[in-house]
Order: C-alpha cells, then structure tokens, then sequence
C-alpha cells in the first residue's frame, strides 16, 4: 500500500488526470494545510502512533487526534466513544460485561465504551482497522497498537518535530463535548491543562475543532487569541444540527451556519469554518461534480478560512468524474489528487486526508 513512481507521474499529469483536473484547477494550487485525518487511516489502522508517524512521514502539517474521555478523565484519541469497531475489545470476555447502550447526541449507540473504561483497562486493549471489508491491508496491524492518550500524542509529535527540524501541528476535535459534560466528564478545562501544561503545544500550531459551538465560545474565552491557536467550527450535514444547541431546545441545521449571516456569527468566536467536501462542491444525482457554492467566497469575506473534510483514496470515496475502472475498494491516487486539486481551485485553505501522501501530491505539482 505503497504510492508507486507510476503513481506519482499519473498525480502529475501523465495520463487521464490532465482532463480530470481541468485548467481552472491547474491555474490556481495555492499553498493549503493537510490534515491528516485520523492520522493516515488510509494505511494504518486510525488514531495509532503508527497511523500518527505515517502522516508525518508522508508530509502531513498536522495530525489529527479526535478526543474522548476515559472513566477516570484521561483525554485519548477515539473518533467514537464507542470501541467495538476500532479495538478488540468485543472479544475481550473479561470486559463482557461492560457491553451497554447510551444515548450520545440523540442516537443509541450498543457496544463498549471509553467512558466506562480506566486509562489503565483501556491499555489493555489493541486497536484494529475499522473498514476492514476497504482497507483489508490495514489489518495486518490489527493487535500492534495500544489506544494513546493526548499526552502522549503530544509527545509523540513534539519527538517527530525534533527529530526532523519543524513544527508538526496538531489539530484536535472535543468529541460529544455535551455527553461529556453531562456524564460528569467535561472535556474543556482537562484539554485547557494539557495544552497550556506541555511546552510543544505553547508554541506548536494547534487547531481546535469541534461540530458544536458552546464549547469553541468557552475555549475562546479562556485562550484569547495566541498566534499559534486557531479554532475550527466544524459543520456537519445540511439536515443535522450541532449537538450542544439540540440539548439546549434549539433546531438550529447545520445548512444555516453556512449561509451569510450564519458564517458571520461564527467568525466572532472561530478562525475557520469546515463544511463537509460536498457543501462546497456538491455533486448531482449520477454523482459527478457540480459548481462550487458561495460558502467559500462568503468565508472569506468575514475574514474566515476554509478547510474541509475528508478526502479518501478508494474509488468509492470520489466523485464519479475521477474514478477509475479497478473496482470500489481500489487506491486511486490520480483521481484522488485529481478530486483534491479541484477543491484547491475553488479556493480552500486546508483539508482533511486519509492518505497525506496524496495530499501532499496534490499541493506540491507544478502549476502547466
């Protein structure tokens, strides 16, 4: 699960991709963030040192370690608070009986969960691919891998950062901030501790994102504005609605931070907003690209930047315009830079990738 020369030379033009790219997205590759999402979930099973140092390798500026709270109140990196699919905890019988059901931002979840775990129990775990059916070679890790905590994160990187000569950034999301709280478990002041404790991340790019807007307005309150933070609004699917306003009694959608008036609010508390790749560049009924919506343009005219979420390698993932003929599972890395430049036309800032090293491709060609 290597990018091969052939690769790179199909990534910088050398067969279908030129068409697939199109003019517009070679006359406009500004520089732009990558994000590795989950670490390089691509090719490592996702939130491990492994996937971590994998990003870093492949040129990732940031690494993103989605954050729970374990039952003694240690912050580790799940993107669900419920494990079953990301750890072999499910086959684990002197766990069994910790298998349950919660309500976690409206839906019922069954399985294991980090809150009922101590940091301790929980290192007992190892981590496993979650998409095996897609990323069967990351299965070959599956029992390699402990869960890591944040701390250990931010050592991790702090490491990769001195050993290579630069600043790596980290970019966190509060995960389920409002069932935390409400479970006695709230994420805000422990992540505050950590991040003000460790003297990588006082100076180190730091981004913080989260899908609800309370606790973006708490951090802000408590951060000021320091030239390394940024924070990060997250706006999920048009028909949801942030977690933390739907407890409070509001139906406020997602569709409405977007908008003008939505998008100025948020730039009172946040330096970026981060809509889904689809609410920027949705796609039509036979799955095929449309044009760009005004969300960017809007951003950037209240002085917001604008990253998105995800891009992912496999066929499956991509719009229709750069699949290939090798099947749903198959790594593309020419349609994937080909779908990625296209977003970079339109004027993002930054991105969201499983696979950094494509990323990396996409922002790194040269301009025809």
């Amino acid at each position: 699960m290597r990018i091969t020369r052939r690769d790179v030379l199909l990534a910088a033009g050398l067969g279908s991709i030129a068409a697939a790219v199109g003019s517009s997205a070679r006359a406009d590759t500004r520089r732009a963030d990558v994000f590795g999402h989950r670490g390089a979930c691509a090719l490592r099973p996702e939130h491990t040192l492994a996937s971590y140092a994998k990003a870093i390798a492949d040129g990732a500026d940031y690494i993103e370690p989605d954050l729970v709270s374990t039952k003694d109140g240690v912050l580790v990196a799940r993107h669900e608070n419920e494990i079953s699919e990301t750890t072999d905890v499910a086959v684990r019988t002197e766990f069994a009986a910790r298998r349950n059901t919660k309500t976690i931002d409206g839906k019922a979840y069954t399985g294991w969960f980090v809150s009922d775990f101590t940091l301790a129990e929980l290192k007992t775990l190892r981590a496993k691919e979650r998409i095996p059916d897609i990323r069967s070679a990351n299965t070959a890790y599956d029992g390699m891998f402990q869960v890591p905590s944040f701390e250990e994160i931010i050592d991790f990187v702090a490491a990769e950062s001195a050993t290579r000569g630069k600043l790596i950034g980290l970019i966190p999301e509060l995960k389920n901030s409002t069932f935390f709280a409400s479970i006695g478990l709230p994420l805000e002041d422990r992540f505050l501790r950590i991040l003000h404790g460790h003297e990588y991340t006082r100076r180190a790019p730091v981004e913080i994102q989260s899908f609800e807007i309370a606790n973006l307005k708490y951090l802000r309150g408590k951060l000021g504005h320091p030239a390394h933070v940024r924070l990060m609004q997250l706006v999920g699917d048009s028909n949801g609605h942030p977690a933390d306003v739907v407890a409070n009694g509001g139906r406020m959608p997602f569709a409405d931070m977007t908008r003008p008036a939505g998008l100025k609010e948020i730039a009172a508390y946040a330096d970026v907003v981060a809509p889904p790749t689809r609410s920027l560049i949705p796609i039509n009924a036979s799955g095929h690209l449309m044009q760009p919506t005004p969300i960017i343009e809007n951003a950037h005219a209240v002085g917001m930047l604008v990253h998105t979420w995800t891009f992912r390698p496999e066929n499956r993932f991509l719009a229709a315009d750069f699949r290939n003929g090798d099947g749903d599972n198959a790594r593309n890395v020419a349609g994937s830079v080909a779908e990625i430049r296209r977003y970079l036309a339109a004027g993002i800032d930054g991105f969201f990738t499983d696979d950094p090293a494509v990323g990396r491709i996409a922002i790194d060609m040269p301009r025809n």
